[in-house]
């Protein structure tokens, strides 16, 4: 099993760094787009939507965002042509405010689950509400991991990923060795308090490597302050990333147990579905492009 399970990880980062290098950001988009719609199938199983026609339904109510995003310029262009309105192109940037939603989604439901996640297994939420979840989430992902490719280039999405993977495979090795303090054991009960601060560390050290990789030179020169500001920045969203990306995943597992299934699917060998293999990027994709834009906000500030 776990020479399969590394198999198979091994064979999907490659497809994954190939994508981030070799696809334009259009054709990343869409890439992302497919792995986003096949995790959506595995959500509506995992809220009891059976009906073909409610499952289409939900694939179409994300479909057409996601083009209304695409193709948002293009838009603002022939409004203003047929508008005679040409200020509307400064609302280009407008849609920059839709990262609010899931940041806020993610950052409560951190707190709910670290507080009452025995109260959140009892109780029952709408259908309706348990589809919205899944739709902002799912929606938000998409559209935030394609606009970091688009904006910020294909490292920065790189890094993104392995700052991710590197916090997972941190927090198993550091559960394993020292773990005994159970994080949420109504939820997942493998999961420690010492895992978590592994995954921790990890992000600590991503970060840092990442000042390292791009050089030090220019602590010492002209603007020395604002570079030291952006490091401690980094370094800082990498670790808050990571902890938003810990408990995406014990949202996801959360999902799971009150369905009463370990894994969202079996469509990949020895790691169970789509959604049990992205369920932390899921969640840590919108935080990571807020703080991104963030800073870089403040630099041109």
């Amino acid at each position: 099993m776990l020479v399969q399970r590394i198999l198979t990880a091994v064979v999907l980062a490659a497809i994954v760094v190939l994508a981030i290098f070799e696809l334009s950001a259009t054709y990343f988009s869409l890439f992302i787009a497919v792995v986003t719609l096949a995790a959506a199938w595995e959500w509506l199983s995992l809220i009891d939507v059976d009906k073909l026609f409610s499952r289409i339904l939900f694939l179409v109510a994300l479909i057409l965002p996601m083009l209304g995003v695409h193709f948002w310029t293009v838009f603002l262009e022939i409004a203003g042509e047929t508008l005679e309105w040409p200020e509307i192109k400064d609302y280009s940037d407008a849609l920059e405010w839709l990262v609010v939603a899931p940041v806020l989604f993610w950052v409560m439901t951190m707190f709910l689950i670290r507080q009452t996640s025995t109260q959140l297994l009892s109780m029952e939420f709408s259908p309706r509400l348990k589809k919205f979840i899944g739709w902002l989430v799912l929606f938000s992902a998409w559209m935030f991991l394609s606009k970091l490719r688009a904006y910020y280039g294909s490292g920065l999405v790189l890094y993104f990923l392995l700052l991710i993977w590197a916090a997972d495979i941190s927090a198993y090795f550091a559960g394993r060795k020292w773990g005994k303090d159970k994080l949420a054991p109504e939820i997942s009960p493998g999961k420690t308090v010492q895992g978590m601060y592994g995954a921790l560390a990890s992000a600590l050290l991503c970060g840092i490597a990442l000042r390292i990789y791009y050089g030090l030179e220019p602590f010492s020169g002209e603007g020395a302050n604002l570079v030291a500001l952006m490091s401690v920045d980094i370094v800082l969203l990498s670790v808050l990333t990571v902890l938003i990306s810990i408990y995406g995943d014990l949202f996801f597992s959360l999902v799971k147990r009150k369905k009463g299934v370990k894994d969202s699917g079996v469509i990949l060998p020895g790691h169970g579905g789509i959604l049990d293999r992205i369920d932390s990027v899921i969640a840590a994709a919108p935080f990571f492009y807020a703080g991104i834009v963030l800073i870089g906000r403040s630099v041109f500030a």
